[in-house]
């Protein structure tokens, strides 16, 4: 009983402010949150239409560390939701997760043990409806509900990434060139030593820069060819490429790999538009937000990078209304209020990752149109 009564006080708290700001300025978007979200009908999409994709990608945090259980512990998915009354959209009447019919939910990855360039030996570590389930949640639940609602169309959130990857190595996009930085030449695509003095012996490890990239790029490729796997009901309509999410950062707070993250950054979202033959996919990226306002060193140097290539910052106009980064560093939250003090996972707490998503969530909507 008293899961019923805090979701209708919850949602009677949102929706008398939202009454007024509606009267006000019409037809304006409530806010930028995710609570006035409605519950999912429970309706499948209409699979006339093209499924509308959206690829997300990172290092561990895209996959995802907010704890969903226990209900006691301050900080998690099922305390902040069923104690606190916060994002009622995702139970219902019942106290059950909610779960859309309408958004596909498809994590895929690295399978342990798959050779350098065995790039269609993955495994599948998602394949079903939105939803929550034992574990944890990533930025894909609140950004795929928020998909879901907005659009008509079959929505898929796929998921291509694995943790400890930095954009200076792993991800380094095709066709970038080696630089210099403190004595050192550091990796070009290719390369398969991550750094090395010139004129001395370079030290080759099992890798080469960018093997992640082209992994996780060729990964979201084959469950694209392969839709009918993936999309329950996909009678071979087509699909879009409608957009990119990114949210990384961690692996590359050294002084070499931030000072080249803008560099790379750039390069980044115009390879993976051209590697998947979609020059009008919307790119929304979240910046790293370690210790909120205190981030500091290279730290500080990627997260301003992040932002100086959102489109409405001015930097690069060809990224105007097609670019947006959101600062993530207001969502950090302190481990005493958080389920562990893994502070690169942002300490456990799924408030963090329901608001990165969110937030990443409403830029993607404002990019589709056009605002």
């Amino acid at each position: 009983m008293r899961r019923h009564v805090v979701k209708s006080i919850t949602r009677m708290h949102f929706l008398l402010p939202c009454l007024v700001t509606l009267f006000v300025c019409g037809f304006m978007r409530l806010s930028t949150g995710a609570e006035e979200l409605p519950d999912p009908d429970g309706k499948p999409a209409d699979m006339t239409k093209p499924v509308k994709v959206f690829i997300l990608l990172g290092q561990s945090n895209m996959l995802g560390f907010g704890r969903i259980d226990p209900v006691e512990q301050q900080g998690t998915l099922s305390h902040l939701v069923k104690e606190e009354g916060r994002y009622p959209y995702l139970i219902d009447d019942a106290g059950n997760w909610t779960e859309r019919q309408d958004v596909r939910n498809v994590h895929v990855m690295d399978k342990r043990g798959a050779g350098l360039t065995e790039f269609e030996t993955f495994s599948d570590m998602k394949n079903e409806w939105l939803t929550v389930k034992k574990g944890h949640i990533g930025p894909e639940l609140a950004f795929g509900h928020i998909m879901g609602h907005e659009l008509d169309e079959p929505v898929l959130v796929l998921k291509a990434c694995i943790g400890n990857r930095s954009l200076g190595w792993d991800l380094l996009p095709p066709g970038s060139e080696r630089f210099e930085f403190d004595g050192k030449v550091y990796a070009g695509s290719g390369d398969k030593a991550p750094s090395w003095v010139e004129g001395e012996e370079k030290k080759e490890v099992n890798w080469y820069a960018g093997r992640q990239y082209d992994a996780d790029t060729a990964h979201a490729k084959v469950v694209l060819a392969n839709l009918e796997k993936y999309y329950p009901g996909y009678a071979g309509q087509g699909y879009e490429v409608a957009g990119f999410v990114f949210w990384q950062g961690h692996k590359d707070q050294n002084p070499a790999h931030a000072s080249r993250y803008e560099q790379n950054l750039v390069h980044f979202i115009k390879s993976l538009r051209k590697d998947f033959n979609a020059p009008n996919a919307k790119f929304a990226l979240a910046t790293i937000g370690f210790e909120g306002d205190k981030l500091s060193g290279p730290g500080l140097t990627i997260a301003e990078a992040q932002l100086a290539v959102s489109g409405e910052a001015g930097k690069y106009p060809e990224f105007k209304g097609n670019v947006k980064a959101i600062d993530a560093r207001p969502f950090w939250r302190d481990k005493s209020v958080s389920p562990s003090g893994a502070g690169y996972h942002y300490n456990h707490n799924a408030e963090t990752y329901m608001e990165v998503g969110t937030r990443l969530g409403w830029a993607m909507v404002d990019l589709l149109k056009g605002e």
